[in-house]
């Protein structure tokens, strides 16, 4: 398939349309943790979508949390583009963070991550001139850890040739090529109280305890190889003239190796009191596996020729530490490349914005590339087809 700057002149045609699209979702609030409103969004998202590819999505309830499916064609499942149209911001953040278009820049809660990356997967579908094969899927609960939908997006993704994330773009628009993989734990200690000025020695300090294993579990941390464990939220005791006897705090790793995950699992599995008389619990585990480079080699490689043909300027990759839906799209083997979406930042900020200027050509160039990837699909099915009864050679 060949595409042509025209493509990119058309999307900037569209323009006017994007940007009443993402307003329309930007202002429609969807907190993950309000499922009322993350409900009232996932009706705005099919609104949109229904307008601009004429067809209403599958609404799909699970544990509470609405996603929406689009599937194109009777046949296989070949390119899948993957967003979620939840958010970090609460409700009630358009009195203070309204949406408008100033200077050429887009703001509002989740316009960058990643309200402005689902108008754009809709209008990319949408400029399709066959959509077979196409499947669209928008979760409800990615800010969350994907809970509900994890399984939801592995089934999608598994046999596909390739998976598009709209996630929002690394900095300078750079499509996200690698991602680390994200355990989160929780550390429970369990000492005995006593009073702090009569008998401070019959008790087991439980802060103390956790002092110890906050040293130990951060320590298990190896920058060389990338593995980041952070302790973050700690709490103990309940007042201030009584030794603790309970207390806890999470874990967050990120590591680009299943090899690092293991080892870190291993070594949280295998922590110990210091203490006598204390007690621990190690509760949590792997949430996504890593993204490798490897996963999204060939596909960056694509994209970044197509960008040439659209005469864009040259497509930049870059490895992040954040994780995504796509870390679940490459642990089921499945291509995937990520940070497809609006160019800007201030995710989860109070800066966050989208480029208004980058819409059109960051759209026209994930249609070019699913339009692609479909074609090729197709060739290789018939391909296969013909090798089987005899008529064709692969």
């Amino acid at each position: 398939m060949t595409v042509a700057p025209a493509a990119v002149e058309r999307m900037r045609a569209a323009l006017p349309a994007l940007l009443a699209d993402i307003e329309e979702l930007v202002t429609c609030e969807s907190p993950s943790a309000d499922l009322a409103a993350v409900a009232a969004s996932a009706d705005a998202v099919a609104r949109v979508g229904a307008r601009r590819l004429g067809a209403a999505p599958e609404r799909i309830v699970l544990d509470g949390r609405t996603h929406l499916r689009w599937r194109f064609g009777a046949g296989a499942r070949r390119v899948l583009l993957l967003g979620h149209h939840d958010t970090v911001w609460p409700r009630g953040s358009l009195a203070t963070h309204p949406f408008r278009v100033d200077g050429g820049v887009l703001r509002g809660p989740g316009c960058f991550d990643m309200k402005a990356g689902l108008v754009m997967a809709l209008h990319a579908v949408a400029a399709l001139g066959d959509r077979a094969g196409v499947t669209l899927l928008v979760t409800g609960d990615e800010e969350v850890g994907s809970v509900s939908s994890r399984g939801l997006v592995e089934r999608e993704a598994a046999g596909c040739v390739a998976a598009l994330v709209l996630e929002a773009s690394g900095d300078g628009g750079a499509v996200k090529t690698e991602r680390k993989g994200v355990s989160l734990y929780r550390v429970g200690v369990r000492g005995r109280a006593a009073h702090a000025g009569l008998e401070p020695e019959r008790g087991v300090n439980a802060a103390v305890e956790l002092a110890h294993q906050v040293l130990a579990v951060a320590a298990l941390a190896d920058p060389g190889r990338g593995t980041t464990v952070t302790p973050t939220v700690l709490s103990a005791g309940t007042t201030t003239n009584t030794v603790p006897a309970a207390g806890g705090f999470d874990v967050d790793v990120r590591v680009r190796e299943v090899a690092e995950e293991r080892r870190v699992r291993e070594a949280m599995r295998a922590l110990a009191p210091v203490l006598a008389g204390a007690r621990l619990e190690v509760t949590g585990g792997p949430n996504r596996p890593p993204l490798p480079a490897s996963a999204s080699a060939w596909l960056f490689a694509h994209a970044a020729a197509l960008a040439a043909e659209l005469e864009l300027p040259p497509l930049v990759a870059a490895a992040v530490g954040g994780g995504s839906d796509g870390n679940f799209t490459a642990g089921v083997g499945t291509p995937t490349l990520d940070g497809l979406g609006a160019v800007g930042g201030g995710a989860h900020a109070d800066d966050e914005h989208v480029l208004v200027d980058a819409l059109p050509p960051r759209t026209a160039l994930l249609a070019a590339l699913a339009g692609d990837l479909l074609a090729g699909a197709r060739r290789s099915a018939s391909t296969n087809d013909g090798a089987r009864d005899g008529s064709r050679r692969p």
